[in-house]
């Protein structure tokens, strides 16, 4: 894991690499000497900006106070840099260290929504919904007594959620049945960024939803995981990034160094010279240097193209899917009093051979589109000559091999995921011809 101590010293300061409102990473402030160097206050900006203020004070149709007028300022002073520069007003920032921790104090709960109501899809373990025997499928008609129906998804989430080890009273109902109360204490809610799991013998499968602080920690553990449950060294891997908007900068770099020696992961450009950073590789690959297949489309945004990039310039993997988002520039979120803070463009990022993706993406080495998967059971329509009656035996005397039976084997997420089975197809055929 890589240890970016020399940007440590300004805790304060937080740089972002984000598709949406997400991430985290440690990065200087300009220097002091910048402040000295600024140009003189424009004052006849200033004088018509107060007049402005006055007029409008004056003359709209209701009143508004200069809280408000001031706060809409600073609002479009940074909407009108970039579409990622924003003021953070207090449940924004909050919203955005929430994120990008993964963490949250809650119920530990997923919902969604139907027939008005709000429907729990599944418990998450060992949190105050599992232990207190909340079930998917359970209906959420009452938080602290107030109906849920007419409520928004949004409105419901936040009510569920706050501080840490306060009550909370939920009715629910359960197929249909008397609605019953069950009231249990808010606890920190952990949200995994990275899900994995065998497609098949010998070949692992890591979805990587967001980029979050954990990440990289995250990513390893998935690794070891997989190769614990396959008994022995993988054939391949293929790293899911579709649609991931991003993240922490740092969690990023670490992901990579999860699957490569040496060299160089990414480096950044800015105005300051505080903005401009290099990270390598610490020389741990926990992958093993198994073929790797990684897959990418439009959603696939800043932190995600930092890791596509930087594996397909190293020609570590091979890229899939569709060209991705094509944001490569540095957030660095500065709070400010109030429990506010300002989130502006610092600095771009650029790919180990140089290339900014900035409006342009990642291209995919071999393109594949999203498209539908025919049934498999139109493969098992065809009758086998050891399926008809009479037949004569192997001249080898080898087993007869009849058509596959009627059993259906466990629904796998290549089985209706073309992107994913093409990919499996590739990385199958990397690893025949890599052990020739």
């Amino acid at each position: 894991m890589l240890h970016l101590s020399r940007l440590t010293s300004l805790a304060l300061t937080i740089a972002l690499v984000i598709g949406a409102p997400l991430a985290f990473a440690a990065e200087p402030a300009p220097s002091a000497s910048a402040a000295t160097t600024k140009a003189p206050l424009p004052l006849d900006e200033l004088r018509t900006f107060a007049e402005v203020m006055d007029r409008i004070k004056a003359a709209y149709v209701e009143p508004v106070d200069d809280k408000t007028l001031l706060e809409n300022a600073i609002k479009g002073m940074l909407s009108n840099l970039d579409p990622h520069s924003a003021y953070l007003g207090p449940e924004d920032f909050a919203e955005l260290q929430e994120s990008t921790s993964g963490e949250f104090g809650g119920l530990g709960i997923e919902v969604g929504a139907e027939d008005g109501f709000i429907k729990v899809v599944s418990p998450i373990d060992d949190t105050p919904a599992s232990k207190a025997g909340i079930q998917a499928g359970d209906l959420i008609v009452k938080i602290n007594g107030q109906p849920t129906r007419g409520q928004t998804m949004t409105e419901a989430v936040d009510k569920m959620r706050g501080k840490i080890g306060q009550k909370i009273t939920l009715t629910l109902v359960r197929d249909g049945g008397t609605p019953f109360d069950v009231t249990l204490a808010r606890a920190t809610i952990q949200v995994k960024s990275v899900k994995s799991q065998l497609l098949e013998s010998g070949y692992g499968y890591i979805r990587i939803t967001q980029f979050q602080v954990k990440t990289g920690e995250e990513v390893s553990k998935a690794l070891a995981k997989l190769r614990k449950d396959n008994g022995k060294k993988l054939n391949g891997i293929i790293l899911d990034l579709r649609n991931n908007p991003g993240g922490v900068l740092q969690a990023a770099v670490e992901v990579v160094d999860h699957f490569i020696t040496k060299g160089l992961i990414v480096y950044t450009k800015g105005r300051i010279a505080n903005s401009e950073l290099r990270f390598s590789a610490t020389g741990k690959d926990e992958s093993e240097a198994v073929p790797m297949v990684v897959l990418i489309n439009g959603g696939s945004a800043s932190a995600s193209e930092i890791v596509a990039g930087a594996l397909q310039d190293q020609k570590r993997a091979v890229l899939m899917g569709t060209t991705s988002f094509g944001k490569g520039s540095v957030q660095t979120v500065l709070p400010l009093n109030n429990e506010r803070a300002l989130k502006i463009t610092t600095a771009l990022y650029f790919t180990p051979n140089g290339r900014s993706i900035q409006a342009q993406g990642i291209v995919p080495d071999i393109e594949v589109r999203r498209a539908k998967i025919t049934s498999e059971a139109q493969d098992g329509e065809y009758y086998k000559e050891a399926d008809l009656q009479g037949h004569l035996g192997n001249g080898n005397g080898g087993a007869d091999k009849p058509s596959a039976a009627s059993t259906k084997a466990k629904p796998m997420p290549q089985d209706d995921d073309y992107q994913l089975a093409q990919a499996l197809s590739l990385l199958k055929g990397l690893s025949i011809t890599r052990s020739k």
